[in-house]
C-alpha cells in the first residue's frame, strides 16, 4: 500500500492530507509552468525572428517541418472566428488551476497542472498582444507534422498535462494526495 492509499481510510480525519505527508505542491506547479511558459515563449520569439515570412524548414524531411503560422483559433485552425472565446476559455482554466492549488498535495498533480497553465498562459499571451491585438491575437503555430494540425510548445504542453490529469483521474488519485478505489 503507497503513502497516499495509508491517507484514505475512510475517516474525514484520515482523508486531510497534511503538511507532514509531503506539504503543498504550489512550488512545484508554479516552476513546472514558468518553465513551459518560458520554453514557448522563447520558441516563438525565435522562429517569429528567424523563420517567418520564410519557406517552411525540413527537419524530417516533409514528415516534419518548421513552418510558422498565425492560428486565430484553434487545432486545425477551427473557430478563427471565436478567438474572443478562446481567450476567456485560456482565462478560466488559469483560474481554475489556481483554485485547484490551494489544496494541492500530490506532485504529478503539481506537474500535470504546473503544464497545463505554462500552455495556457502561453497561448493566452499571444492572444493578447500578438497582432492584432485585443483579446483576438492569432497564436504563433510552427511545429507541422505532415497530414496534422500545426502546433506549437505551449500546445504539447497543454495535451501532455491533459493527458496526465487523464491518467491520474483513472488512477483514483486525488490533486489532494488522496487516492480513492471506486
Amino acid at each position: 500500500m503507497t503513502e497516499a492509499e495509508q491517507t484514505t481510510t475512510g475517516t474525514p480525519e484520515a482523508a486531510e492530507p497534511t503538511a507532514a505527508k509531503g506539504g503543498r505542491r504550489i512550488g512545484v506547479l508554479l516552476a513546472v509552468a514558468a518553465f513551459a511558459y518560458l520554453l514557448d515563449l522563447g520558441s516563438k520569439l525565435f522562429v517569429v525572428a528567424k523563420l517567418e515570412h520564410h519557406d517552411p524548414i525540413e527537419v524530417f524531411g516533409t514528415w516534419l517541418q518548421l513552418e510558422v503560422v498565425r492560428n486565430r483559433g484553434a487545432a486545425f485552425g477551427i473557430g478563427e472566428a471565436m478567438t474572443i472565446v478562446f481567450t476567456v476559455i485560456a482565462s478560466a482554466v488559469i483560474v481554475v488551476i489556481a483554485r485547484i492549488a490551494r489544496k494541492l498535495y500530490s506532485l504529478p498533480w503539481a506537474i500535470a497542472l504546473g503544464l497545463l497553465l505554462g500552455g495556457a498562459l502561453g497561448n493566452l499571451t499571444d492572444r493578447l498582444f500578438r497582432a492584432p491585438g485585443g483579446f483576438e491575437g492569432g497564436v504563433v503555430d510552427f511545429i507541422a507534422p505532415a497530414h496534422f494540425a500545426v502546433f506549437n510548445l505551449a500546445d504539447s504542453a497543454i495535451v501532455c498535462g491533459g493527458f496526465l490529469i487523464v491518467i491520474l483521474s483513472f488512477r483514483g488519485l486525488d490533486p489532494d494526495g488522496t487516492v480513492h478505489q471506486d
